[in-house]
């Protein structure tokens, strides 16, 4: 069974491969070529599943070694997967939603002349991000990291004939470098600490390294999650990345790329723990994007952009957890989980939406469309209950959890998490019933395209309904199945170590508080929303709503504090090199050569004036040396 391991990877990089070499003759059926591969390797995870649950606990995690990749003295680099039950989780996840959302975008891309290269670009995300949840070392979770990186990519970028998707493209590259170089770091402290960036030999000796050291691995690792998971202050390129087709939005912010963060920092679990500055950090980091994504899905018109800041708050949400330790680590993954459901069904339901308006995003051009489109006003409506926390769906369990263990921090930092995390709670209600409001309830506002074309709302096709309907099923019984007899933190524990902590508060007080800040939320959004008139032009508004739309001036800031100092310096170190080190060498060449070009006038060829110059010669030395006798 072990042997299948390597086949969860295999499998979609076969079909990535096949589909970018088989060339147009695979145009007709590529589509579902990339779809069964993702379907192949769900097989093979759930299989792996079945025969781990069949075993103890602490036979569980297998480890499959296929060759050594960099075998040489003092350095040893091998392709190693190891399967336990995070990564399980992870694979499971990866796989399941990535398939649905595969079968998806076979109706969503039915009219793209480029379709079998999307589902290429979809197979090389999925075997990416496989490689990095299975690999048993940072240098081979890297490549995998990397991997990611290059996929979305591909894929945000892949209406590359509009300017804003190639930018947006560049931005997130760019962007995810910056954190790509923290992991680096990471990975070359621990091979200089450890002698090794293997998982074992890292973790089993990280108690004999410095908290100096730790702490360094640790921002670097979180500084690396910052990036991939859009975290403050590296968030600022998930926004424009919904450029992308609707399933790339779909893939990135649930199942994959945006994931990535979090599993980092749990597998690392061991560094932190005895680094608690980093863990530190690691809170700081989620309590603030957790409220800063909130804020901007306030103010958001284009409804993939308001879903976005709402996933930056949510992985804020499991980056928080996993700042906790031991009393979080498991409820980060946990709330994982259900987003993974809830929010790949909510962006596959905003891409129904905009298959049948025209491709239109604007919220305020929407209406009434519950009566049009009503599996989509239901599967949506679904993820949006469980997105806001209402009693009964995945999502009330999940982020519940993670607000209780916020409080179990204990002392005054418990107390300000947990009010972070409830008034993250009350933003969540408003910010998503507004975007139902705006989208299915109230008058129909719809608008002509630029063509002049009025849109005709309509339901889409079986192939993106079915994988809406199982999200949907995902996303009210998911929570349940975890909670039900403590079995996901059982499952979680031997792997990540659990602890219920020190909450001031009883379960049934942080449950009464989370459900009332919900219920605020919808309240207002309401009374803002549903009773009065929504105008098709935004209204000016205050100035933290202004700054909201300008995604809170994360673009200004990084122009003011990265992007003019860095251009500063760049233009002083041109002016050094043209001006100095240039000027330097081109002044001693020109000083050079005109000394040969003025001297190589006394070398004329005339036999008389080398005698002129001899008896001038002559005639000075014996003038010095009548002269020095006389002195």
């Amino acid at each position: 069974m072990n042997s299948l391991i390597p086949l969860l990877v295999a499998a979609p990089l076969a079909g990535a491969a096949l589909l970018l070499l088989g060339g147009r003759a695979l145009d007709r059926f590529g589509h579902w070529l990339g779809t069964c591969a993702a379907l192949l390797s769900f097989g093979f995870a759930l299989a792996l599943f079945a025969d781990m649950l069949g075993r103890s606990t602490d036979q569980r995690p297998v480890d499959q070694h296929l060759f050594s990749w960099v075998p040489v003295a003092g350095f040893q680099a091998d392709v190693s997967f190891q399967l336990d039950q995070l990564s399980m989780t992870f694979v499971l996840l990866i796989t399941g939603v990535g398939t649905l959302i595969h079968l998806y975008s076979v109706g969503y891309m039915a009219h793209d002349e480029r379709r079998r290269r999307f589902f290429a670009y979809l197979n090389l995300f999925l075997a990416a991000m496989l490689l990095l949840v299975l690999a048993d070392n940072y240098l081979l979770l890297y490549v995998g990291w990397e991997g990611v990186g290059l996929a979305s990519y591909l894929l945000i970028g892949f209406w590359q004939h509009k300017p804003s998707a190639a930018t947006a493209a560049k931005k997130a590259f760019i962007v995810n470098r910056v954190g790509d170089m923290g992991l680096s770091i990471a990975i070359m402290l621990m091979f200089a600490q450890f002698g090794s960036f293997a998982f074992g030999p890292v973790f089993d000796t990280a108690h004999q390294a410095s908290t100096g050291r730790l702490t360094a691995i640790g921002l670097m690792l979180l500084l690396a999650a910052c990036g991939k998971s859009a975290q403050v202050p590296l968030q600022s390129w998930l926004g424009d990345a919904m450029e992308g087709p609707t399933p790339v939005s779909a893939l990135i912010h649930a199942a994959t790329m945006v994931t990535a963060g979090v599993y980092l920092i749990t597998r690392s679990h061991a560094i932190f723990d005895l680094a608690p500055d980093a863990q530190t950090a690691v809170v700081c980091v989620g309590a603030v994007t957790l409220l800063f994504g909130a804020i901007v899905g306030c103010a958001k018109d284009d409804i993939k952009k308001a879903l976005a800041g709402s996933t930056m708050s949510q992985i804020g949400y499991m980056i928080l957890a996993a700042g906790l330790g031991p009393v979080g680590y498991v409820f980060a993954i946990m709330h994982l989980v259900t987003h993974g459901f809830f929010k790949a069904g909510l962006f596959l339901g905003a891409g129904s939406v905009m298959h049948g308006m025209n491709d239109e995003v604007n919220m305020r051009h929407y209406g009434g469309l519950r009566k049009y489109m009503p599996i989509t006003f239901a599967t949506f409506g679904l993820g949006y209950l469980a997105i806001i926390g209402f009693p009964g769906p995945s999502g009330f369990w999940s982020k519940d959890k993670i607000i209780e263990a916020a409080f179990a921090k204990g002392g005054t930092e418990g107390w300000i998490l947990g009010a972070v995390t409830l008034i993250g709670a009350a933003v969540t209600a408003f910010y998503m019933t507004r975007v139902m409001i705006l989208t299915f309830f109230g008058e129909k506002r719809w608008q002509p395209d630029a063509e002049g074309n009025a849109p005709h709302p309509h339901e889409s096709p079986a192939s993106m309904t079915v994988p809406m309907i199982l999200l949907a099923i995902g996303s009210v019984f998911a929570g349940g199945l975890f909670v039900l007899n403590d079995s996901f933190q059982n499952w979680l524990a031997p792997v990540t170590g659990h602890s219920e902590g020190n909450s001031p508060l009883p379960t049934a007080a942080v449950m009464a508080l989370s459900i009332g800040c919900m219920l605020a939320g919808v309240l207002v959004a309401y009374l803002v929303y549903a009773r009065s008139t929504v105008p098709v032009t935004p209204p000016v508004g205050s100035a933290l709503t202004r700054a909201a739309r300008r995604d809170l001036l994360q673009d200004d800031f990084n122009h003011a504090v990265l992007v003019r100092p860095g251009s500063a310096l760049t233009a002083a170190l041109v002016f050094f090199d043209s001006k100095g080190l240039d000027g330097f060498v081109n002044g001693l060449a020109a000083t050079v050569g005109g000394a040969s070009s003025r001297l190589r006038r006394v070398q004329t060829g005339y036999v008389r004036s080398y005698a002129l110059s001899m008896f001038g010669g002559t005639l000075v030395l014996v003038a010095t040396t009548l002269l020095m006798r006389s002195v």
